[in-house]
């Protein structure tokens, strides 16, 4: 891990690439470019660990990050994946006493910036806008988390895929001739741990998929849409 100021980065800043900041101009945000951190992690280093206090920010410039927890039984539960312009921690910023109720890991190479709740306390007092776009921000989690929650609850492991599927078409997939193309951000392993099955129970919906013309697979790294239509008709 690699830590130094944000200044380095600023041709092309962390700031200027999250939600909440679109709407400060070049000096507000050169203002917060001088408040930030920037760290980077390789594959697989973890960037905090659950049960921990945190009063920090953290921001993706690059890279991917997994946010996850361990289940009763000792097994990964993924929780988001997040790339470039996301953002997580934000909850520690409103309470002193909040402690991180999820691990964070490096996907791949991965760079951040990070601000800590005293930075961010003068950025909100100068422009308390950005408060209001951080609640929704934590709104759309509790959101996602139970949305996640409701598709795990689901007996039927095709339907938790799909769901899956759908959720990569629209964060990390590309338009082509073919249909949608997917960089699948997880190994097969953690794919199973963010829909709750088997590395098997994976590999055999996959390929029924597959068989179906739903989908086709680019080896293990690649999945092509076809029909995205069909694909959600799994899900009603």
């Amino acid at each position: 891990m690699r830590e130094n100021c944000c200044e380095s980065k600023v041709s092309n800043p962390c700031p200027k690439k999250v939600p909440i900041f679109n709407s400060l101009s070049d000096k507000e945000i050169s203002k917060i470019v001088k408040m930030t951190k920037h760290k980077t992690f390789k594959k697989g280093e973890h960037l905090i660990y659950e049960g921990e206090k945190s009063d920090t920010l953290f921001i993706i410039n690059k890279g991917k990050v997994k946010l996850s927890k361990l289940t009763i039984d000792g097994k990964e539960q993924i929780l988001y994946i997040m790339s470039c312009g996301d953002f997580f921690g934000e909850l520690n910023l409103f309470n002193d006493d909040e402690v991180n109720n999820f691990s964070a890991y490096a996907i791949n190479d991965t760079e951040i910036c990070m601000l800590t709740k005293q930075n961010i306390d003068i950025i909100m007092s100068d422009n308390q806008e950005i408060l209001i776009k951080l609640l929704k921000a934590v709104t759309k989690r509790l959101a996602h988390t139970e949305n996640l929650a409701q598709n795990l609850a689901t007996k039927d492991p095709s339907v938790r895929i799909v769901h899956m599927i759908l959720e990569f078409c629209d964060k990390f997939g590309t338009s082509i001739d073919e249909g949608i193309r997917i960089d699948l951000p997880l190994s097969r392993e953690e794919i199973a741990n963010y829909v709750g099955v088997t590395r098997e129970t994976i590999s055999r919906k996959l390929s029924k998929f597959e068989e179906q013309g739903l989908i086709s697979s680019l080896g293990n790294k690649q999945l092509i849409v076809k029909n995205k239509g069909l694909l959600r008709e799994y899900t009603w």
